[in-house]
C-alpha cells in the first residue's frame, strides 16, 4: 500500500513546528527518523492532512550531561546516543539495551526521542525510561511542561501529550555505581519487536523490574531485597496481573511464563553486577 495524501513541510526551527501543530492539531503528524511512521503511512494506521519532518531543525542533535541526568535532544538518533563516550558509566542500563534496539540500519536513521513518542508496549527505550523514571519535555506555542514517564505512558502508542506539542528533549537519570543493571528480552529474532522484555535496577534496597511486551505500557515493579522465594511470588503475582493476549507469535501463557522466567534470570544478573 501507499499513503493517502499529504501535504509535507520541513521547518528549521522548533518554534515553526509548534506553531504548524497550533494550526493543524490533530491532522498533523511529526516525522522524526521515520522508521515507524513511514510504516504507518503505508499501511494507512496513520493518514495525517500534513507531515512535518523535523530532521531539518537546528540546534536539536545533542546529548548534555546535567548532572544528576543525561538529557537527549529530538532529533539526535540511536547509535549516536549507543556510541556516546560517557555511556557505559552514565547510562549503563542503555548500554546494554541499545543493541537490541532494532538493527544497525535503523538505529542509524531512528531518534531516540522518536521511540518514546511512538510508545510501542515492546519497544526497549520506553522501558528504560519507565524503569529509570526519566523524564518527557514537551513544548506547545503555549509553552513548556515536562511530564514524568510514569505520567506519559497511558496505553499502547497513547501518551499524553497533546495534539500541540512535540517532545523536544528526554531525560533519564544518571545511575549510581553501587546499582547494578541488566536487560534481557525474548524475540523471534534479534532486532523483531519483543515478546517480553525485562529491564532491571538492584541496589541496596531491593531491585525494580520493568516488564515490556506484557501489557499496554511498561510496568514497573518494586521487588523485596535479594530474597529469591520472594521474587518468585512477586514474578508470579506480577505475570498475572499484566493483560498479557495471545498473537500470532506467542500465547498470553508463554508471555506470562516469560515474565517469570527471564524475569528471575534478570533479576539475578543485575543483583550480580552489583559493585
Amino acid at each position: 500500500m501507499k499513503p493517502a495524501p499529504f501535504d509535507y513541510v520541513r521547518p528549521s526551527d522548533v518554534g515553526q513546528v509548534v506553531d504548524l501543530l497550533a494550526r493543524h492539531g490533530s491532522d498533523a503528524r511529526i516525522l522524526s527518523g521515520g522508521q515507524s511512521m513511514i510504516a504507518m503511512l503505508n499501511m494507512r494506521v496513520v493518514t495525517p492532512k500534513l507531515l512535518v519532518d523535523i530532521g531539518g531543525l537546528r540546534d536539536t542533535d545533542y546529548i548534555r550531561d546535567a548532572g544528576d541526568h543525561i538529557a537527549i535532544g529530538c532529533t539526535t538518533r540511536q547509535v549516536t546516543l549507543e556510541q556516546w563516550t560517557g555511556l557505559a558509566q552514565k547510562l549503563p542500563l542503555l548500554a546494554k539495551v541499545l543493541p537490541w534496539v532494532g538493527h544497525v540500519q535503523t538505529r542509524s536513521r531512528g531518534t531516540v526521542c522518536g521511540s518514546i513518542a511512538h510508545a510501542d508496549p515492546s519497544s526497549e527505550l520506553p522501558l528504560c525510561l519507565a524503569l529509570l523514571g526519566g523524564q518527557i519535555v514537551l513544548r506547545s506555542r503555549r509553552g513548556t511542561r515536562t511530564v514524568t514517564s510514569n505520567e506519559y505512558f497511558i496505553g499502547a502508542l497513547q501518551t499524553t501529550r497533546r495534539d500541540d506539542e512535540m517532545i523536544v528533549e528526554v531525560r533519564f537519570p544518571v545511575s549510581t555505581p553501587s546499582t547494578g543493571v541488566a536487560f534481557n528480552e525474548m524475540a523471534i529474532r534479534h532486532g523483531d519487536f519483543a515478546i517480553i522484555a525485562a529491564g532491571v535496577l538492584a541496589d541496596a534496597d531491593g531491585v525494580s523490574i520493568a516488564i515490556g511486551g506484557g501489557s499496554d505500557y511498561p510496568v514497573v515493579k518494586r521487588l523485596p531485597s535479594p530474597d529469591s522465594n520472594a521474587h518468585k511470588v512477586v514474578l508470579n503475582d506480577l505475570a498475572w496481573s499484566l493483560d498479557c493476549q495471545d498473537d500470532l507469535h506467542a500465547t498470553a501463557a508463554y508471555r506470562r511464563h516469560l515474565v517469570r522466567s527471564l524475569g528471575r534470570r534478570t533479576i539475578e544478573e543485575a543483583i550480580a553486577c552489583q559493585s
